[in-house]
């Protein structure tokens, strides 16, 4: 039979998601489970998204502003950045594909260190570009120098994911100086500052405040995370005029929908909202981690809205044991386990079921 796909495609893993949590109550017998698998923040969605929602699905029959005018505008007024240096996408991960689009041809490489964001090698075989994967170091960080010296003459794009995912390590100014110093000035470096929203560490950059004016760095963010808006995948990036330009060429038209334009819109003007309930975030972070210690004492400090327990080859064996007491996290088989901060009686909940599986292991 004709082969009518890529077959180097074979070998990479699809993307997986946090598992439904009404399989799993329907598995167990139980009312409700708790989901602390996907990274979304617990609170619902911010005061007036529902009602911009609502008002703007009545244009939905009409395609949506291509250039999402009004949304860079506010960004950009908002960042203190021109707003041709602005791009939205459906959800930074989007954007991401879009810079190796921009970028890469068959045949060069994409750096990142790992693990990282599980999405970065389909990015990289999506293109046809090879994946140049730097071991994490020690304590579970990106391994800059290391990543540094990865970079060849072929290498298009580096991704640096900071704070990390999965396991909310975060790179901080100095090393991120001296790494930005040594890549080749030809080559496009990506701050993925997803979660940008729940550093605390004051040694862990703002990306666009400290390197924007670099001509080879894009910095990446979401909606989807502090903001609330997962379900409508919105992000941006902002890069130089030249790079954002190139960006837009090969942006699937009318991709950033006109409901979550107008969710997007809305939600910025909710900035105090945002910074309460990221407050809320941080304390039961650390709350969650001081806790999560006591069973497994190498859990590393995290920078983001979840927690990383590095368990190996039992990471599996752990998600499963948590499933049993209807929570779900997310492990990543032979690393770890990430586990999302929900609200206080949800971690409650994960707690005690950590301490249940870590019994079982």
């Amino acid at each position: 039979m004709t082969r009518l796909t890529r077959a180097d495609l074979d070998a990479l893993p699809a993307y997986v998601p946090g598992r439904n949590v009404a399989d799993l109550a329907r598995e167990l017998g139980i009312a409700e489970a708790i989901k602390l698998a996907s990274n979304e923040v617990p609170f619902g969605p911010l005061p007036g998204v529902a009602e911009a929602v609502m008002a703007a699905v009545g244009q939905t029959h009409r395609y949506p502003d291509l250039g999402a005018v009004a949304l860079r505008d506010k960004l950009a007024g908002r960042l203190g950045v021109d707003a041709d240096r602005l791009v939205t996408g459906c959800g930074s991960v989007a954007l991401a594909e879009l810079l190796a689009k921009a970028t890469c041809l068959p045949g060069d490489e994409i750096v990142y260190s790992w693990r990282s964001f599980e999405a970065y090698p389909i990015i990289a075989s999506g293109v046809g570009a090879t994946s140049v994967r730097v071991p994490n170091d020690a304590g579970h960080g990106h391994d800059l120098t290391a990543m540094a010296e990865a970079v060849t003459d072929r290498t298009r794009l580096v991704l640096v994911c900071n704070p990390n995912n999965p396991t909310g390590t975060s790179s901080r100014k100095a090393d991120l100086d001296r790494f930005l110093d040594a890549v080749p000035d030809d080559t496009l470096v990506v701050l993925d500052e997803a979660y940008r929203e729940f550093v605390t560490d004051d040694d862990v950059p703002d990306g666009l405040r400290t390197y924007g004016d670099r001509p080879n760095v894009v910095v990446l963010r979401t909606l989807s995370k502090a903001w609330g808006l997962a379900g409508l995948r919105i992000g941006y990036l902002v890069a130089q005029p030249e790079v954002a330009a190139a960006v837009r060429k090969v942006l699937t038209p009318f991709s950033t929908s006109t409901v979550a334009q107008a969710a997007a819109l809305a939600a910025l003007d909710a900035e105090a909202e945002v910074e309460r309930r990221c407050a809320v975030v941080i304390s039961e972070r650390d709350r969650v981690t001081t806790e999560v210690r006591k069973l497994f004492p190498d859990v590393p400090s995290s920078q983001a809205n979840f927690v990383w327990l590095p368990l190996g080859d039992q990471a599996v064996a752990f998600g499963a044991a948590c499933e049993q007491q209807g929570v779900i996290v997310r492990p990543f088989a032979g690393d770890g386990v990430r586990v999302t901060i929900g609200t206080p009686e949800e971690n409650d909940a994960f707690l005690a079921a950590a301490e249940f599986a870590a019994k079982s292991l």
